[in-house]
């Protein structure tokens, strides 16, 4: 049976193969040719002798290729393509024509062919295209497999890594995730600290309430408060209505303030209280409102120094810190990098139309390199390097200054210290036999090593075996 035979019976299992090509011409022979061809060549050969079936193949089977004849009897070749066009746009399509001019060569390629043949077939050619072509297909195949597994991909967040320290946050989060007590995420600058406290919200049974963050770094100290407590119409020059604050919005979910550590005193005073009573007052208003929210904050500061400093309140320290979670830096947990940047590299080739890999020169350097900004700095690199990428590889010219100076830093730090301890030994060798005038054996002992191990320091060509030095 043939393939085209099977198709329209139920399918052909798929194998692996060179590609899979739909071939559509009128002349049975010219199809068996040419079938016959890309079958010694690894490809999977899928056959019809008018529009109508090929049309049907498509539907049914996971074409790589079209290559079509131009003119049939009923609906031609270009009908075919127009049909591929507006319901298969990423299947390319080769022509083979009798009858070619160049202005139906123009026309064809105008509109989106991928290439144009007149018989009598260039083979050699030919095969060279058609590589060409169904590398093309594999690689928009690649792509829309990325960007569909990311927009199927639950809206949760997702924390990538397997090393101890994010393992154990993995297990800190699902124990307390449906809790109602305060957590404080502790970390540098960079490691993911609201990600953490976006996968605790949204793994919680809170999930369908809001998550309201409010960064307390970024928001001008005379703002945060109205922006946390809400205010009352005519609270203030400006004020011309009431608005609830961010406790308020939160209603039943979770309130993450980002870099608690920012806020200053009268601020943490009406947090804790608060926090104590579950009430507040909006400004300008002397009525308590009930307010239900989990607490999440996060801080890159030692709190307990700020404590001890008069810059944090030690009892909104304990109401905040319940559970805590440290986040390790990116240079303490190394052996998740090629995991980061392979979710990366997949997120932004997906922005950019990009299918792209990344060589192992430059994930040698992601991996020696310290990350002072930590995932973000990563994130950010790998994204750069997405955007400049030309070829299907990032490589080293894609990467940023800092990166491969620091590389070069290392390896010059690394080459001086061997270089120095080298010649560190060879003065000691030399003073030694100078004091000695030239006995290898008083050298030897004067050194506190032995006769054979100073002849095999001699031997290493450390320096020549003759002592003009002396």
């Amino acid at each position: 049976m043939s393939s085209s035979k099977q198709a329209e019976e139920g399918g052909v299992d798929k194998v692996e193969s060179n590609g899979r090509i739909l071939i559509v011409d009128d002349e049975s022979n010219a199809v068996k040719v040419l079938s016959s061809i890309l079958s010694k060549d690894g490809y999977d050969v899928l056959e019809s002798w008018n529009v109508e079936r090929a049309i049907k193949i498509i539907r049914k089977e996971d074409v790589d290729v079209v290559v079509t004849d131009l003119k049939m009897p009923g609906k031609d070749g270009m009908q075919l393509f127009e049909y591929i066009s507006e319901n298969y746009s990423e299947i390319p399509v080769i022509f083979l024509t009798a009858y070619g001019t160049v202005e139906s060569a123009v026309h064809t390629i105008t509109n989106g062919a991928f290439y144009y043949f007149i018989k009598p077939l260039d083979y050699l050619k030919f095969k060279a295209i058609l590589a060409r072509a169904v590398q093309q297909r594999r690689l928009k195949k690649e792509l829309h497999a990325l960007k569909k597994r990311l927009s199927e991909q639950d809206r949760q967040p997702t924390i990538i890594g397997n090393t101890p320290g994010i393992l154990k946050i993995f297990e800190t989060i699902n124990a307390v995730k449906d809790s109602v007590s305060s957590v404080l995420i502790c970390g540098e600058t960079g490691t993911g600290k609201e990600l953490i406290a976006r996968a605790l919200h949204y793994n919680s049974k809170r999930k369908d309430k809001p998550f309201v963050a409010v960064n307390c770094a970024s928001i001008p100290r005379e703002l945060l408060e109205s922006e946390l407590f809400g205010y009352e119409k005519g609270a203030f020059t400006g004020a011309v209505s009431r608005r609830i604050g961010k406790f308020e919005e939160a209603a039943g979910g979770t309130v993450f303030l980002d870099e608690i550590g920012e806020l200053e005193p009268s601020l943490q005073a009406k947090l804790l209280r608060v926090l104590q009573e579950r009430k507040l007052e909006r400004l300008g208003s002397n009525k308590k409102t009930n307010v239900e929210f989990r607490l999440i904050s996060s801080t890159n500061r030692n709190l307990e120094k700020e404590i001890q400093a008069g810059n944090f309140r030690e009892d909104l320290f304990y109401r905040i810190n319940v559970i805590s979670i440290n986040v390790p830096p990116l240079r303490d947990r190394k052996d998740d990098i090629p995991l980061l940047v392979s979710e990366f590299v997949n997120e932004f080739c997906v922005r950019e139309n990009k299918v792209l890999s990344v060589s192992d020169e430059v994930m040698r350097i992601f991996q020696d390199y310290h990350w002072p900004g930590n995932i973000r700095q990563l994130r950010n690199v790998v994204e750069r390097a997405v955007v400049l990428a030309r070829g299907s590889t990032i490589t080293t010219k894609d990467l940023p200054r800092e990166l491969l100076f620091a590389g070069r830093r290392q390896k010059a730090q690394d080459y001086a210290v061997t270089v120095t301890l080298r010649e560190l030994e060879i003065q000691a060798i030399r003073n030694a036999l100078r004091k000695c005038n030239g006995n290898k054996s008083r050298a030897a002992k004067m050194l506190g090593i032995s006769r054979k191990t100073f002849y095999k320091r001699l031997k290493e060509e450390l320096f020549p075996l003759e002592t003009k030095f002396l």
